[in-house]
């Protein structure tokens, strides 16, 4: 193994962008609940879906339509 490596000539990482960073989010039972649910039957673990769907409205720039009553 090398003291030292020389790294100068690497090429960028291209994932750099796909970082995830972690945060805080309070959710509804209902809500953890539905994607536990989704998990289970996908395979996919639940806090992966949760982003999925996020990333998904952000891309198509969703716009949440919210009526009071």
């Amino acid at each position: 193994m090398m003291n030292e490596y020389d790294f100068s000539k690497s090429r960028p990482n291209p994932y750099v962008k796909k970082l995830k960073k972690q945060i805080t989010i309070n959710l509804d039972n209902d809500t953890i609940d539905y994607f536990k649910g989704l998990s289970q039957s996908t395979g996919i673990p639940y806090q992966t879906l949760i982003n999925l769907f996020l990333a998904d409205c952000a891309k198509n720039k969703k716009q949440l339509t919210v009526a009071w009553k």
